[in-house]
């Protein structure tokens, strides 16, 4: 009896919650209602608006909030579909595209149980696109030139057919490798002059080739030259002479038509103040015309009765030079550059600059800063911040300390000019620049090449680099944000857990977002003598989020960067100070430690924070920037990257010193390859891993956009190396 009462009680229950809304579940939320959704399983990463011709997918229908999931495939639109039998679990189909592009399909899967119940797909098929790097240079006659391909979409097959052309008729000397589809070498034998070759690559799935749809593919245009080191060059370079003190040399000089090579240059000494050079001949002398980077790289000569003298170079795709010291007598490294026309230094003008170097302790020194020179000889209202050896006050006091000075053009040497600065209250400081590169355009800003000529008793020894200030920006916080890759490099002077035997280095890039509001966020990786830093450190750590603030609107910002969140307790972030030369460019600097860690803000430029494996196929001209110790070896290299398809690169080219073969792999599925951060592991010289932080893209082409990665910084990331440095890399 009272188990029959149990059972009436418990049926009441029931039907009073049934009658309070037997259509809803618990708490009265309605039963959540079936799905269907249809992905792209393989290829990995396919972007299902950019399907090429003759592709095969391979399709899920993931079915939720359903007893069961069987469902009925449909097509609308070309291609051919074929469901996966016996069905799977979820179900499966193979989608394949039409042998031509310009169409669309939309698959659809309905649910069997419930036909209401539907998921679809939209499909666009579209043409394969094709681009050759370098698409523009110029190519040294009889030397030998490497050509890359690449095939968008990314999944598409990676094989080509190649074509070269000297006006019109079959190049004397051009080879398709026998091993990766996507390279090529032409050897300059053919007569002809500017812009004559041209160079082309087509997909094998596209039998008319690039001639008939040339929308469809990126044609290089080479020109042929007696040498491609001609003109009137700016240079600068800072090292370590044999005896492992500091120094630096900034100068031009003038390759003529025959070969002959003549300027001027100023030699920081390890003493102090600076020597002034005449370059009273020198010569430019390519490697082996038989080797597949001699277009880009050889030694140059400047004779000067002084050292360095000898470099090892390596040659990018705009010609600029790329410089390591190789005459046994230092280490040290520079660039390079065809040097602007003076007239465009005139009026008002605003200089942002950064320079480096030492006191006369041999400590490292930096300073930032703002000259608004006036155009007649004057420097007003400048501003400059300074930090000796961790200190921030021992030059000009507590920053930023005014500057004031005067300028004026050498009456001999045309591109040199003096210049005198008395920072605060300090004692006037003197230095000479030189006209390198840029216009007075704000996308490739004017440049000057500096070195002070103080005796290093009286003021730091430094040299350094001077910008054009964009004059059309307002440099308050709301106006300075967007995407931007940061590099730093400082010393270790003292001995601790990872630097056994200082100096050594300490250096770091960081990919981060100001947003218009202060704020300040994105990742970065260091190596601090040996440790080794990334934030975020894994998938699930956070990125950094730090601050900034502007000074005014000169120009003057103070950044959050640095430190360690990742970790507990956290590091904090360093202080820095930014001089803004553009939106996200400027001079950097870290206002307290010993380090003194210095450097530059570049924006990333197009691509827009989104990388794909299409853009990083090419040569590129690599060598160390600056080296924050004296145990540090620069480094020149030829770097070819080479994509088989599948996501990893093959990375393989020459190394100097020592014409070294370089052999490695860039996977791009690391887990920030989107945002244009990878990493590469080398396997020789020796077994090397460094991460790289892409710093701008190439106009994109073609219907489905191809770009080209046009250059980019490297760095170390082996706790084993702790004198690193970084390479700045351009196609």
């Amino acid at each position: 009896m009272i188990m029959i009462k149990n059972c009436l009680f418990a049926m009441a229950l029931l039907s009073l919650a049934l009658a309070g809304g037997c259509a809803k579940g618990g708490n009265g939320v309605p039963p959540p209602q079936p799905t269907v959704d249809v992905t792209i399983t393989s290829p990995k990463n396919v972007n299902s608006g950019a399907i090429y011709p003759t592709q095969s997918l391979t399709l899920q229908a993931k079915v939720s909030n359903a007893p069961t999931t069987a469902v009925t495939w449909s097509l609308s639109g070309a291609g051919t579909l074929t469901p996966v039998t016996p069905p799977t679990t979820p179900a499966t189909a193979t989608y394949v595209a039409p042998g031509t592009a310009g169409s669309q399909a939309t698959i659809t899967a309905t649910l069997t149980a419930d036909t209401t119940v539907k998921g679809s797909l939209a499909l666009t098929i579209v043409d394969i696109t094709t681009e050759v790097a370098p698409s523009t240079l110029s190519v040294g006659k009889g030397l030998t030139q490497q050509f890359t391909a690449v095939a968008v979409p990314d999944t598409a097959p990676q094989t080509f057919t190649w074509s070269c052309k000297a006006n019109g008729v079959d190049c004397v000397n051009f080879v398709q490798d026998s091993n990766v589809s996507g390279l090529a070498t032409y050897t300059a034998q053919d007569n002809c002059g500017n812009n004559c070759v041209q160079i082309s690559a087509a997909s094998t799935l596209d039998p008319t080739g690039c001639s008939p749809n040339p929308q469809n593919c990126t044609i290089a245009k080479a020109s042929l030259v007696t040498s491609r080191v001609s003109g009137t060059y700016a240079f600068r370079f800072s090292g370590y002479d044999s005896s492992n003190h500091a120094t630096a040399v900034v100068g031009t000089f003038t390759v003529a038509s025959n070969g002959t090579i003549s300027g001027v240059e100023d030699e920081m000494t390890s003493s102090g103040g600076t020597v002034p050079h005449s370059i009273t001949a020198g010569s430019y002398n390519p490697i082996s015309a038989s080797d597949p980077n001699s277009n880009n790289a050889g030694t140059l000569t400047l004779t000067t009765g002084a050292f360095p003298d000898k470099f090892q170079v390596v040659l990018d795709g705009a010609g600029d030079i790329e410089m390591i010291e190789s005459d046994g007598q230092g280490t040290g490294s520079g660039i390079a550059q065809k040097s602007s026309n003076s007239n465009l230094f005139t009026g008002n003008q605003t200089y942002a600059f950064g320079f480096t170097g030492v006191d006369a302790g041999g400590n490292r020194v930096g300073y930032v800063g703002l000259l608004p020179m006036n155009g007649s000889g004057m420097v007003v209202g400048g501003q400059m911040d300074v930090n000796d050896n961790g200190n921030d006050t021992d030059i000009c006091g507590a920053g930023p300390c005014s500057v004031a000075g005067t300028y004026s053009a050498d009456t001999c040497n045309c591109g040199l000019w003096h210049m005198t600065l008395t920072p605060g209250t300090a004692a006037p400081m003197n230095f000479d620049f030189f006209i390198a590169s840029g216009s007075t355009g704000k996308g490739n800003p004017l440049t000057f090449y500096a070195i002070s000529k103080d005796p290093v008793a009286t003021h730091p020894a430094v040299s350094g680099t001077m910008v054009l200030q964009d004059s059309s920006l307002t440099y308050d916080i709301a106006h300075f944000k967007g995407t931007s890759v940061s590099a730093l490099t400082g010393t270790v002077t003292g001995t601790n857990a990872t630097c056994a035997v200082p100096p050594c280095a300490n250096v770091s890039l960081t990919l981060g977002t100001t947003d218009g509001k202060g704020n300040f966020s994105g990742q970065f990786d260091q190596n601090n003598a040996g440790a080794i830093v990334s934030v975020p450190s894994s998938l699930t750590a956070a990125s950094f989020s730090y601050t900034y603030a502007a000074s005014g609107t000169t120009g003057r910002y103070t950044f959050q960067m640095l430190g360690n969140p990742d970790v507990i307790p956290v590091v904090a972030p360093l202080p820095f100070v930014l001089y803004a030369s553009g939106a996200n460019r400027g001079f950097l600097l870290d206002q307290s430690n010993s380090s003194v860690m210095t450097g530059t803000m570049n924006p990333q430029g197009k691509g827009g924070g989104s990388f794909a494996g299409s853009e990083l196929p090419g040569t590129y001209g690599a060598a160390t920037t600056s080296s924050g110790s004296s145990a540090v070896g620069p480094i020149a290299a030829n770097l070819l990257l080479t994509f088989p398809g599948g996501g990893v690169f093959n990375v393989s080219g020459t190394q100097y010193p020592g014409s070294q073969t370089m052999t490695g792999t860039l996977d791009l599925n690391s887990p920030s390859g989107n945002v244009g951060v990878f990493k590469i592991a080398l396997t020789a010289p020796s077994a090397q891993n460094y991460v790289i932080y892409v710093l701008d893209t190439s106009g994109c082409t073609g219907q489905t956009p191809v770009c080209a990665i046009q250059d980019f910084l490297m760095m170390d990331v082996d706790n084993t190396n702790p004198k690193a440095s970084i390479i700045f890399a351009e196609e």
